[in-house]
């Protein structure tokens, strides 16, 4: 019988010292978030960068399709009105105007025919040895003769036209800001093989946050010293789908020599007071966009929540926002990407 109680108390101790081994098991602790106070805008510009762009820049391409046999400018290039850029192979453009010249001289031949068979015949119905019926026979072969005559001298002119267009020339002053068509390659009409940037007026093109007007003035700064007056050409129709922004197009009020293309300038414009109302500062690190527009997260009673804003403007370090916040709200300025809505969070010591 104790054979048999020993290995039960032995067991029993076992199970015991199994069950204070094992850690209760806690809470994971919530995170810590810096977050800073939300404070009321009181700038009164609004600044932006903006790329140089010129007033026209056109596309380049064939009116014809064919195989690019040479190429004579590259991107960067000065190029002056009526300079060949590109050349087809005009080996077919030229077999078919010879086809057109030959069809011409086919619908002549067919003309001078018929107008002689309707000089014979009037002559013959003058002398009552044909009816009239017969002669206006005549008269309409003579007349559908003279319009495939006209209609073969249209098709040699588009003919002549065509290999003309086997040359591509620049239709006005400027430079190149892209070449992409390469000998060899076989273009339809109207691919864009090029891009010519006309020489004279300078533009900026400036994207401004959705629900920002672009002011009618502004000013862009040129190196350190130098301030070029803006004043507005043109406003996009529809807001970017993507980016939520409206393009706008400034006019530089300056010689356009100073200007590079493509370069970005930073651009001030005055805001009215009546924008400046319910505009606030935050960080660049506070703004979240997860795909539904910018967004802020709120901490409230140990809690975060997101609040959607629309970006105003910022300046490299901080952002101005309009949205339904109030001046003192504490937002989470770094980490936005770990939170989500009702997160609790714990606040480092301010």
């Amino acid at each position: 019988m104790r054979l048999f109680v020993l290995p039960l108390i032995l067991g029993a101790f076992v199970l015991s010292g199994c069950e204070r081994s094992v850690p209760p098991v806690q809470d994971k602790a919530p995170p810590f978030v810096k977050t800073v106070a939300v404070t009321a805008s009181t700038e009164g510009q609004l600044g932006l960068s903006g790329t140089v762009r010129a007033r026209v820049e056109t596309p380049l391409a064939f009116q014809v399709g064919g195989r690019i046999a040479e190429r004579r400018v590259d991107a960067g290039q000065q190029v002056a009105a009526g300079q060949v850029l590109f050349e087809l192979d005009k080996r077919d453009l030229e077999q078919g105007a010879r086809a057109a010249e030959a069809d011409l001289a086919a619908a002549d031949a067919a003309l001078a025919t018929a107008v002689a068979d309707l000089a014979r015949n009037r002559q013959l119905q003058e002398q009552s040895f044909t009816s009239a019926q017969a002669l206006e026979r005549f008269e309409l072969a003579r007349r559908e003769a003279q319009t495939r005559r006209d209609a073969a001298a249209a098709r040699l002119a588009q003919a002549r036209n065509a290999l003309g267009y086997g040359r591509l020339l620049a239709p006005a002053d400027g430079v190149l800001i892209d070449v992409t068509g390469e000998p060899g390659q076989v273009v339809a009409p109207g691919q864009a093989v090029a891009m010519l940037a006309q020489a004279g007026e300078r533009e900026l093109e400036v994207y401004f946050p959705e629900g920002a007007q672009p002011p009618q003035d502004g000013e862009a700064t040129l190196g350190e010293d130098v301030t070029l007056a803006l004043r507005l050409r043109e406003t996009a129709g529809a807001v970017d789908r993507q980016g939520r922004t409206l393009r706008a197009r400034y006019t530089v009020l300056g010689p356009p020599d100073a200007l590079v293309l493509g370069a970005v300038l930073r651009a001030r414009f005055d805001a009215p007071l009546a924008e400046a109302e319910g505009e606030f500062v935050v960080p660049l690190g506070a703004l979240n966009d997860r795909g539904q527009g910018p967004r802020v997260w709120r901490l409230r009673d140990g809690r975060v929540e997101a609040v959607a804003v629309t970006v105003v403007g910022t300046d490299g370090e901080a952002a101005r926002v309009r949205g339904p916040l109030a001046a003192g709200d504490r937002v989470v300025a770094l980490g936005t990407h770990l939170l989500v809505e009702d997160m609790a969070v714990r606040e480092l010591g301010r």
